[in-house]
């Protein structure tokens, strides 16, 4: 852990001092097939970790591509350090690391030889440069005893960390990421989490996932998008409270699952040690064996998706 401590403080020498701001207003996208991805959403951020917490569909990729100008949008504006996306994408470029839920790669390149590649695509062209760069972030993600194997031939984990290493080439000032832990073990997700709690507070890392947890553990503000429109924004803390003294739970077995779930409109259903356990909202104690429980993330965002469905 020391020695990846060392390698950050190398790493963030790259980076200055200077507050990033982004701001997005009324960012709006409607597709060809008519299904609108994007309602008019108002976002603004700083250095820092952002959450932004969705289930699928809601239109979180498609918010991350217009963030990283690969798409266009209908209405609204998105200015990050003043520059405009649309009157000048390629300033916007330059600042952004991008790490997309799905992307491939080139079959017979290596590591160290794709990163270098990318490298000079984000306007890396000291050679000495781009050597120590690539050589930390293969450091940082534990790939530098495989960088000489072919990329397409990488587990799931393994080319999910080197799509974190390639979105922090270039020393972005704005990283974007959609479903970063999607394939990493328990060991590996840690250490994901640990280098983008080091890094955050040199630029903006927005963080998409569908994984209520990675967004507790690593972001003191968040929102939740769903249908195309910002439900919720700030704090998480301040969305758990939303709850307080307003949660009750119950253990039952299988066979009563159905009946309870015809009762009464339910929150959300879990498994603990072999039994069901069942959690509703309501400002009274609904009595029948249910006991009062202390919400947490996952409470708060079923309750705001329910909420907005009504």
């Amino acid at each position: 852990m020391v020695a990846i401590k060392s390698k950050l403080n190398t790493f963030s020498k790259n980076y200055s001092e200077f507050e990033n701001k982004l701001k997005i207003s009324g960012l709006t996208k409607t597709y060809h097939n008519g299904f609108r991805a994007l309602n008019n959403v108002n976002l603004s951020l700083s250095n820092g970790m952002f959450g932004l917490l969705g289930p699928n569909g809601a239109g979180k990729s498609s918010f991350m591509r217009s963030l990283a100008t690969l798409q266009t949008f209908d209405s609204g504006s998105i200015f990050f350090n003043g520059e405009d996306s649309c009157i000048n994408p390629n300033a916007i470029r330059k600042g952004v690391g991008y790490l997309p839920q799905e992307f491939g790669v080139y079959p017979k390149m290596s590591a160290v030889q794709l990163l270098d590649y990318l490298a000079v695509l984000k306007g890396v062209t000291d050679k000495t440069t781009r050597k120590k760069q690539i050589d930390y972030l293969l450091a940082l993600t534990n790939l530098t005893v495989h960088k000489n194997k072919a990329v397409a031939n990488y587990s799931g984990g393994m080319k999910q960390r080197f799509g974190i290493a390639q979105a922090l080439l270039g020393s972005p000032k704005l990283l974007i990421i959609d479903e970063p832990t999607a394939g990493l073990d328990p060991a590996e997700r840690n250490s994901f989490h640990n280098i983008l709690s080091d890094i955050a507070e040199k630029m903006i890392i927005i963080l998409s996932t569908h994984i209520v947890e990675d967004i507790n553990n690593l972001c003191p503000k968040m929102a939740i998008l769903n249908a195309g429109e910002i439900c919720f924004q700030g704090e998480p803390q301040a969305l758990i409270s939303t709850l307080t003294d307003k949660l009750w739970s119950k253990n039952i077995s299988k066979n009563e699952l159905e009946p309870n779930q015809q009762q009464y409109e339910l929150l959300s259903v879990r498994l603990n040690s072999g039994r069901y356990q069942i959690r509703l909202v309501s400002g009274i104690n609904p009595g029948h064996g249910f006991t009062p429980v202390e919400a947490d993330l996952e409470d708060a965002y079923f309750h705001t998706l329910k909420q907005q469905q009504r």
